[in-house]
């Protein structure tokens, strides 16, 4: 710091104009400066040095840190979804896919009328060691705890390999994998309500092998009991169910990407039930038991500008199936008292050949606002049983072919809220036009891990 000394006299040198009472003044005022920054420091110091001691203190109160190999506290990712939806429907008598047999509980219609929870899902994952991963996703709906995937998964294995065992979605197709949380829409694709119901669940082992390509090139195989449509599960020690995937992909530029992928999928039902009516409208009750074989393709493209989605983006995904099942068909009254074409328990060949496809596009056009479009398309084709069309006896399976056109527009003020509008012409049952409105919501709680591609 210069001093007052030097300073006056500079300043006496630079100025020799100044009489000696301004100069006087001058070493004043220098000297009330000096001795306000002095105090400051002072001030500062003791402050500095009040703040050392008080964390002194605190460290030595403190409990020794335990050894780095006993800090293993579980500490896992959780997670819960809410989610819920308002569905203005018509009031029908029942809600099916004319031509298909129903694929379970989850079925066509997404849902009852007027307000519903869809299932809260309660989702917890952690690695477990440096081997294994595990993941559980519930269900969770009323008074009842529905596990939906319970699996553990293997790491490090190298070579690209890893093995999944438990409960888990199959891999095949696109959209099988996702969660009802992850979906674009807010009811599922009439494909997906015909093959499975909601999606394939595997109970059984998987493994991947993932190429070590630039492109992205991925193979996956899958044993399991088959407990779920179309399969039933046996009750012996072998597996009911057999599934094989590839998927390929890659980047075009920095703001394509793609994938594509090809699926198989073989299950053994016995004693699959089965409920419909006649061409009566009479209902009726009976089992398949057979074998079925799927065949599913499935294509993703993805657009973002520089591969930036936060501001648009657009996404196209479609996926084309073929089914084909045989074996018998065993068919029944489901009132007695009211006979039917299937009276004193029906048992005759049964085969089907049927197809389908749905394609959607989702376009991000501004941050947080999504709009979309889906079309559905069901193709009966050939259903047979008892040596003739099965439309002559079962009117649930009637010659039709169901479509569906929906349309959707969703509000996303943060990655863990989602408001959704959608409104569907649904043609799934033959000889109704239905209008469908929903207004959906979906809350994240937690961390979550990110959906795939």
């Amino acid at each position: 710091m210069l001093r007052p000394a030097l300073l006056v006299a500079a300043l006496a040198a630079a100025f020799p104009v100044y009489a000696d009472a301004d100069l006087d003044a001058l070493r004043a005022e220098l000297k009330e400066m000096k001795t306000a920054y002095e105090t400051r420091i002072q001030a500062l110091e003791s402050r500095l040095q009040q703040a050392e001691t008080k964390t002194e203190a605190i460290a030595a109160a403190a409990p020794a840190a335990e050894p780095a190999a006993r800090s293993s506290s579980f500490n896992p990712d959780i997670s819960l979804i809410l989610q819920g939806k308002y569905a203005h429907l018509e009031k029908l008598d029942e809600r099916g896919i004319t031509g298909f047999m129903a694929a379970g509980e989850h079925g066509h219609g997404g849902g009852g009328r007027g307000f519903s929870i869809d299932g809260t899902e309660l989702v917890i994952s952690a690695r477990i060691d440096p081997y294994f991963r595990g993941y559980l996703n519930a269900a969770l709906v009323d008074e009842s705890v529905e596990v939906e995937e319970a699996w553990f998964q293997t790491l490090g294995l190298g070579q690209g390999l890893s093995i999944k065992g438990g409960r888990f979605k199959s891999g095949i197709g696109y959209q099988n994998e996702q969660h009802p949380h992850a979906w674009d829409f807010a009811t599922n694709n009439l494909v997906y309500e015909a093959l499975f119901g909601e999606g394939y669940v595997q109970e059984g082992l998987q493994m991947k092998w993932l190429a070590p390509t630039d492109t992205f090139l991925e193979f996956g195989a899958e044993i399991g009991n088959g407990s779920a449509f179309p399969a039933t599960n046996n009750d012996n020690n072998g597996f009911s169910s057999i599934a094989l995937f590839s998927h390929v992909g890659g980047d075009v530029g920095v703001s394509n990407s793609w994938r594509a992928g090809l699926s198989w999928l073989r299950a053994k039902p016995r004693g699959r039930e089965f409920d419909g009516h006649d061409i009566n409208d009479v209902e009726v009750g009976g089992d398949f038991s057979g074998k079925s074989r799927t065949w599913l393709a499935d294509f993703v493209w993805k657009w973002a500008p520089n591969g930036n989605a936060t501001q648009q983006n657009f996404k196209f995904a479609a996926e084309y199936f073929r089914r084909d099942e045989s074996g018998e068909l065993a068919c029944d009254d489901a009132d007695p008292l009211d006979p039917s074409l299937c009276t004193d328990g029906l048992a005759a060949p049964f085969s089907v050949d049927q197809s389908g496809f749905y394609a959607q596009g989702v376009y991000q056009f501004m941050p947080r606002w999504r709009a979309g479009y889906r079309y559905d398309q069901l193709f009966r084709g050939d259903v047979a049983f008892n040596g003739a069309d099965a439309g002559a006896t079962l009117g649930s399976l009637a010659d039709y072919d169901p479509k569906r056109h929906s349309l959707m527009l969703d509000y996303n003020p943060s990655e863990f809220t989602r408001i959704r509008l959608q409104y569907s012409l649904d043609k799934a049952q033959q000889g109704v036009d239905e209008d469908q409105f929903y207004v959906q919501y979906i809350y994240s709680l937690g961390s979550h891990g990110a959906h795939k591609f």
